[in-house]
């Protein structure tokens, strides 16, 4: 049902996990993807070769404006234009205030708050131009009711929230529509090494009321719901796919 043939996505983070997922969907849907990596070369490689010349891989430091905006015009270049962002690169890692040193902190904000500022700009007039647009931040329910021993990572992701419901007003004359999914704890590369230990994970698990940790799958369904037609009329929403453990719309 959903279809978003003539579409072009770009999808940041696209060589693991929730990235990779959205990837696998939006060809699936009939799009032609863009997605960026870091440092997974091999994996980039891999998709480029599964998906042919449906897909391209671009390596993107999420820290640098220069290769934001550069990675944008490439897109234009070789695909022809914008229609969709969704932009699920950032970090995780812990902290208690005492010892959040500013580097980190200033990492934190860069890699995961800043890059949506610059990703939405040097997309927007792309997506201006042509009358449409389709915005999709990834947030977390962190960044809705905050999360001790990682507050630089919830007030990055809380200012997500915030940065998408201002884009919504702000951008919804052109067209371009701009939504967020908060997703809980999800099973992928960026939880591995908490999920090592077996008690915590089950302990997770547990606690949400569905009874069970999503995966990439369970987050990807949704950005690509709101990618498409069927969500033409939500605009500055906060999808939370959490199993029902933070309850807050």
């Amino acid at each position: 049902m959903i279809n978003l043939n003539n579409k072009v996505t770009i999808i940041t983070g696209g060589t693991r996990g929730i990235g990779e997922a959205c990837v696998r969907y939006f060809v699936q849907a009939n799009s032609k993807v863009a997605f960026t990596y870091k440092n997974s070369k091999t994996k980039a490689e891999m998709l480029e070769k599964i998906f042919s010349e449906r897909v391209k891989a671009y390596k993107v430091d999420m820290k640098s404006e220069k290769e934001i905006f550069e990675m944008v015009n490439s897109v234009v270049r070789d695909f022809g234009k914008i229609d969709i962002l969704v932009h699920n690169a950032g970090i995780w890692n812990d902290g208690t205030l005492e010892n959040l040193s500013l580097e980190r902190w200033d990492e934190m904000i860069k890699i995961n708050l800043t890059s949506a500022y610059l990703l939405a700009k040097a997309c927007l007039p792309f997506m201006k131009k042509n009358n449409f647009g389709r915005m999709i931040f990834v947030s977390s329910t962190a960044g809705q009711r905050g999360e001790a021993f990682h507050s630089h990572y919830a007030a990055s992701k809380g200012g997500i929230i915030s940065f998408t419901k201002s884009l919504a007003v702000e951008l919804a004359p052109y067209n371009i529509t701009v939504n967020s999914v908060a997703p809980g704890w999800v099973d992928t590369d960026m939880c591995s090494e908490v999920f090592q230990d077996k008690e915590f994970k089950e302990k997770v698990r547990r606690e949400i009321p569905v009874g069970r940790i999503a995966t990439a799958e369970d987050v990807a369904g949704p950005i690509l719901f709101l990618a498409s037609d069927l969500a033409r009329h939500i605009n500055g929403e906060i999808l939370n796919i959490n199993g029902g453990s933070v309850l807050c719309g």
